[in-house]
């Protein structure tokens, strides 16, 4: 009997090895993926998603998987594909947008689309790290479950979409209005979270975001009278704007924490040096406050409504005084920040009968939605992969600053997460700006990660 117990537990042990892919091979293979993916340039405007969308379905058909491209606009193109579960549970949703920002060439010590690996170990290019690490490791997982014939209970759906950097009208917001039937979830993993790489190339902490700010653009107009640049009038616009962006410039606005940022803060102090700590837990001492804003920018935003001036026009001449001058507020909202009275403070604080301040029309929409739980067996088992594959890491919820297309879903009921390949804090200034990058070891790392989720998740049990 004993000899028997264990012939099985050997088979099983056998079984269980035979299930695990060769993670040296995916790494290489996800490179690949996303070196092809980034030399496909998707800058938006205009986008033309098509070409990325099409690269990604021969891949699949190459493999006889099954896939189908849906367009909201002519080249405006999303790509949907499932791998079928055996129904018992709820699908999972692996999420990425193909679209990029655009570049300035002139600012960029390598060409932007060649996704260049150099000695460093970095791939370089637009879109290696915003999002097109998070399409290849996607692809790259779903490639191994469908070759390694992984049981599921859960359908694995796959989704790479068009329109995400700030035009999701062609993307995920046609794809929920138009083909919610084929990507309905219960658990959907997606790009964000912040996952901190150190410079000794360990990992602090699994930042997985819940839930996420909300982009609500500001508009601030000055109003005077036009005339000769010879006269200076005191009602010049370009000087009430000036002083009224001054002071909106060094205002912030006061820390406010939720559920998701108290718990994180409360676990980075554990994790953190004792000079570190300190600040973490005196959040509201004026101290705090100077050195977050001056040293970690990001912790100091996850903390309160940000508001930054990001464009300022007025005039038309140099001899003319512009009877009009306006300014663009970019503010990141928390979940439940009331602009209204967010408006009104900022209206007291110029204190300028000629400064008008208003809503951007048109700007950046994402729905206010309901965080996800922290409770879930989704984020156990996030926190399962980070001990397997980072086991000197935790994993902590964070805020997410920016905005992803997670908060659609949400919307929708689903418990989406963001995640993301580990970045240093120089890796993370790259993403929107010059010369971007990706760590190849940590692509390959995020890859065994995010299959360790997704077999936890949704493989049979």
């Amino acid at each position: 009997m004993k000899r028997r117990l264990v012939t099985v537990l050997m088979l099983l042990s056998a079984l269980a090895t035979a299930q695990q892919p060769d993670f040296a091979a995916a790494k290489a293979e996800a490179t690949k993926l996303l070196q092809e993916l980034v030399r496909i340039d998707t800058s938006n405007p205009p986008g033309n998603e098509i070409k990325a969308a099409e690269y990604i379905k021969g891949v699949l058909a190459k493999e006889g998987i099954a896939s189908e491209i849906v367009e909201s606009a002519p080249g405006r193109a999303s790509l949907i594909a499932r791998l079928k579960g055996n129904g018992s549970k709820q699908p999972l949703l692996l999420l990425g947008h193909l679209d990029v920002v655009g570049v300035e060439r002139a600012r960029w010590t390598v060409d932007p689309f060649a996704a260049e690996i150099h000695s460093d170990g970095y791939m370089y290019g637009r879109g290696s790290s915003d999002d097109k690490a998070m399409d290849a490791a996607n692809l790259e997982v779903f490639l191994l479950l469908h070759r390694m014939k992984v049981p599921l209970d859960r359908d694995v759906i796959l989704l790479a979409e068009a329109g995400e950097e700030g035009t999701t009208q062609f993307g995920i917001d046609y794809v929920v209005a138009n083909h919610w039937e084929k990507i309905a979830c219960e658990y959907a993993l997606n790009e964000g979270g912040d996952f901190a790489l150190q410079p000794n190339g360990k990992l602090a902490y699994a930042g997985v975001a819940p839930t996420q700010k909300l982009p609500r653009g500001l508009k601030v107009t000055a109003r005077g009278s036009s005339g000769h640049g010879s006269m200076p009038r005191l009602d010049n616009p370009i000087t009430h704007l000036s002083a009224a962006i001054a002071k909106i410039g060094a205002w912030q606005a006061p820390v406010r924490l939720n559920e998701t940022t108290r718990a994180f803060f409360e676990q980075l102090a554990k994790i953190s040096p004792p000079e570190k700590a300190w600040y973490y837990t005196h959040l509201d001492d004026p101290k705090t406050e100077a050195y977050l804003r001056a040293h970690e920018i990001g912790l100091n935003s996850m903390l309160r409504t940000s508001i930054v001036p990001t464009i300022i026009r007025g005039g038309f001449r140099e001899n003319v005084i512009p009877a009009e001058a306006e300014a663009t507020l970019d503010v990141r909202a928390l979940p439940d920040e009331d602009i209204d009275a967010l408006i009104a403070t900022l209206k007291q604080l110029v204190n300028d009968p000629a400064v008008e301040i208003t809503r951007l029309e048109g700007g950046q929409k994402r729905p206010r939605a309901t965080p996800s739980r922290l409770d879930t067996e989704m984020f156990q088992a996030l926190a399962r992969a980070q001990k397997k594959v980072w086991p000197e890491a935790v994993t902590v919820p964070v805020l997410q600053v920016g905005a992803t297309d997670s908060a659609q879903l949400r919307a929708k009921g689903v418990q989406a997460y963001d995640i993301g390949v580990p970045e240093t804090d120089e890796d993370d200034k790259r993403v929107h700006g010059n010369d971007e990058r990706v760590n190849v070891e940590q692509l390959g790392k995020f890859t065994e990660y995010l299959w360790a989720v997704t077999v936890d998740i949704a493989g049979h049990k």
